[in-house]
C-alpha cells in the first residue's frame, strides 16, 4: 500500500472518529439545553450512530478501552431503541 493510500485511510478514520464524538457530545448537549429528550428515538439515534463511529476508529487505532465503552454505548442505545420502538 502506497504511502498516500496510507495517509488518506488514516484521515477517513480519523474525520470517522471526531465525527462520533461531536454526535455524542452534540446530543448530550441538546439534551442537557431540552431540545431532545433522552427518552426519544432521535436522541438513541445519534448516540448509536456516534457511538459506532467512536468504535470503528478505536478499533482501526486498537484503542481496546475505547472499543469496550463504545459497544457497551451501543448496547445501550440498541436496548434503548427497541424499547422505544415497541413502546
Amino acid at each position: 500500500m502506497g504511502k498516500t493510500n496510507k495517509k488518506t485511510k488514516r484521515a477517513i478514520y480519523n474525520i470517522i472518529g471526531w465525527l462520533g464524538a461531536a454526535l455524542i457530545v452534540g446530543a448530550y448537549l441538546l439534551n442537557s439545553f431540552g431540545v431532545l429528550d433522552a427518552q426519544g428515538l432521535l436522541y438513541q439515534l445519534i448516540n448509536l450512530l456516534g457511538a459506532i463511529c467512536i468504535l470503528t476508529f478505536s478499533v482501526v487505532w486498537k484503542a481496546y478501552p475505547n472499543v469496550v465503552t463504545n459497544a457497551i454505548w451501543s448496547v445501550g442505545a440498541i436496548v434503548a431503541i427497541v424499547l422505544i420502538v415497541v413502546k
